[in-house]
């Protein structure tokens, strides 16, 4: 392992915030790969503020079996040194404590500052950015990778993107790709409340993000070919039989972060200490990724659902700017949203029964040579699938798992440390065949000439 501050730490992982809604269905997923012979993950604890809900949300994860005996350790967002006890006894720290812009700089800077690996659940581009700015260099300095967006945000996008880029073989390359997010369920979707209070908060610091991003040198921009494309707010795709809306979601951004670091970095980002093979195949995958304009819409197969979309978006939008609308949005997420996401969460048979889909619809060109001349339209189609179980407590928790297991198995693979996306950190790495192993599929749906 490379944390030079932390030789010998007592645990593989510690899962933080684990008594919470997503936190327990973490322990659940860590629990299947602990101990187990081809398993890295050998020592496991957990932590949060009450010990009490800790050991409850234990065996209610172990079930039907008894629980398993893994220490439980007290540690509060509140308290820094609780924190940075936390990093000093293990290699990774799986943070679920939400809202992150509220609760989780403390956990980046305990984990920064003694060299512990980080992976978190967010989709806050503004708590996202900003520990870039304030943590990337101590990071790099003590070999702490930090990694946000290690779930359904933001890695179904990433890797959809990078499984679609690489259907354009050359000469053919891809102008634009659009993500359209299905949730479809048996029963009734009720998203995660920290998701909901995310956007929110989203909304009240939309302003911090952008002085954040005005305060910050410009970035290099990927060479995209052809023009960026200019498409309608909603839209029907006939293709899968969806309507759909744009969603300012992290997602596009964390995926420009990701293009970003690409372009700085064509090769990726490299290993503390890869093999020369290991360069040969990371430099042969980023040379397989090509950028293109990337986007997000909300998809349903009827109109009312997309207007009811556009409700709950307006809602948040119109509220989410003063402290009283915010106060009114959070006490009563079950009214504003439309019944999408209420305060005690779903049931277990609601998570059980919802599922996702999310198509890649990217538009490019034949030959790249025709992106240059004048003002030709793309006259290629390739539309790809990723698809797995319910977004927040099965498909979240699957992908920050499988995030950990590649840094504990892999790790000297990967960037000695810093504040990453998860793409150019996680994209070289076998994570999609990981994920298509544990229920998460990619699928090619159509090829055709426009």
């Amino acid at each position: 392992m490379s944390q030079s501050l932390n030789p010998n730490p007592t645990y593989d992982v510690i899962i933080l915030g684990a008594s919470g809604f997503t936190g327990k269905y973490v322990i659940r997923e860590a629990l299947k790969f602990l101990n187990v012979p081809s398993s890295p993950l050998k020592n496991l604890a957990i932590a949060g503020r009450n010990t009490s809900k800790l050991s409850q949300a234990l065996q209610w994860a172990s079930r039907p079996n008894p629980p398993p005996e893994i220490p439980i350790l007290t540690a509060n967002t509140t308290d820094p040194s609780s924190l940075r006890d936390l990093a000093s006894q293990t290699k990774i720290i799986l943070n679920c404590v939400g809202p992150f812009r509220l609760y989780g700089e403390p956990v980046v800077e305990a984990c920064a500052d003694s060299g512990c690996d980080y992976l978190d659940i967010s989709g806050e581009p503004e708590f996202m950015e900003r520990m870039e700015v304030k943590y990337h260099d101590k990071a790099v300095e003590n070999g702490s990778l930090v990694v946000s967006a290690c779930g359904f945000d933001s890695i179904p996008a990433e890797l959809g993107l990078m499984f679609n880029s690489r259907q354009w073989l050359p000469p053919a390359v891809p102008n634009s790709v659009e993500a359209y997010l299905s949730l479809e369920s048996d029963k009734r979707i009720v998203g995660n409340l920290g998701t909901y209070e995310s956007a929110v908060l989203g909304v009240a610091n939309v302003d911090k993000l952008q002085e954040l991003r005005r305060s910050r040198p410009k970035r290099p921009r990927p060479v995209i070919p052809g023009p960026p494309p200019k498409g309608p707010l909603m839209n029907h795709l006939k293709e899968v039989g969806v309507w759909a809306v744009k969603l300012p979601s992290a997602d596009a951004i964390v995926v420009r972060r990701t293009l970003s670091c690409l372009a700085e970095n064509p090769h990726g980002l490299p290993g503390v200490n890869e093999s020369a093979e290991q360069v040969e195949r990371r430099e042969a995958f980023w040379s397989s990724i090509k950028p293109a304009h990337f986007g997000v819409k909300i998809a349903s197969k009827c109109l009312l659902g997309v207007v009811r979309f556009i409700i709950i978006g307006l809602f948040i939008g119109l509220f989410g700017k003063t402290g009283l609308g915010r106060w009114l949005l959070l006490k009563f997420p079950s009214l504003f949203s439309l019944g999408w996401f209420r305060k005690k969460g779903p049931t277990e048979d609601e998570v059980a029964s919802a599922t996702f889909k999310m198509w890649f619809v990217g538009h490019g060109f034949s030959d790249g040579s025709l992106a240059s001349q004048g003002n030709r339209k793309p006259d290629t189609e390739i539309i790809t699938r990723v698809m797995g179980p319910e977004v927040g407590y099965l498909t979240t928790p699957i992908i920050l798992v499988q995030c950990a297991l590649i840094l504990l198995k892999e790790r000297n693979n990967l960037p000695k440390g810093g504040v990453f996306p998860p793409g150019i950190v996680f994209g070289p790495t076998d994570l999609q065949n990981r994920l298509q192993h544990n229920g998460i599929s990619f699928d090619v749906i159509s090829k055709k000439t426009i």
